[in-house]
């Protein structure tokens, strides 16, 4: 079956490059970033896990851990590291997961037989500290992910976690953002005393409320 949005992310047991990790024990209670890849020494992947490694920083800050996924063994992880790190110029500072027997990639529904009847596609989980799928995206393999787009979705599911709130078309950190409907107009000004504009009585917006 595949996964869907709210359902929980299954826990595994893996070889990564960086030893033995039982993913839940990994993330403990961090938010998380798990994306795979067809296969090691691809073209497009490089300057994914390259730009990954260069946004450590941003990625700390939001308390998110980043793994990736391949069906190659760790040996040829460790090698395509090295090629990584010379050819993007950072050093990859996060696990890659070595599933050959494909267990991961079939529990996260990552072979799509039409696309490849063995490589997993290039699908991208954003998994909250309660471990449940908050975010799916899967591309083809000739299309690189947006990583800008990554840390705004990121953001965004942070703030709706901690504030009911929900970020509009387009949203950037630091941009008003829209009151959830479960919020009531009265009870608005309590909630978000930064204040608040009423644009239609189920359009409500107000300033985002961490900054």
């Amino acid at each position: 079956m595949s996964l869907r949005l709210g359902d929980k992310a299954p826990n595994f047991k893996a070889q990564t490059s960086e030893g033995e990790i039982d993913f839940y024990e990994y993330l403990g209670d961090s938010w998380a970033v798990l994306f795979s890849h067809p296969a090691d020494y691809t073209p497009v992947c490089t300057t994914e896990l390259g730009r990954t490694a260069s946004l450590k920083d941003e990625f700390e800050k939001r308390n998110v851990k980043v793994l990736a996924l391949s069906v190659d063994n760790v040996e040829s992880h460790k090698g395509w590291i090295k090629d990584i790190n010379e050819t993007q110029d950072v050093e990859v500072n996060f696990p890659i997961i070595a599933d050959e027997n494909r267990e991961i990639a079939e529990a996260y529904d990552m072979i799509h037989p039409n696309a490849s009847l063995t490589a997993t596609v290039r699908s991208l989980f954003i998994i909250a500290p309660d471990k449940t799928i908050k975010l799916i995206i899967t591309y083809p393999a000739s299309t690189g992910r947006n990583f800008q787009e990554i840390l705004r979705v990121i953001d965004s599911l942070q703030l709706t976690a901690n504030y009911s709130v929900a970020t509009p078309a387009d949203w950037k950190d630091g941009e008003d953002v829209v009151v959830v409907p479960a919020i009531k107009t009265e009870d608005i000004a309590a909630k978000f005393p930064k204040g608040h504009t009423i644009i239609k009585p189920y359009l409500r917006t107000t300033p985002q409320p961490n900054k």
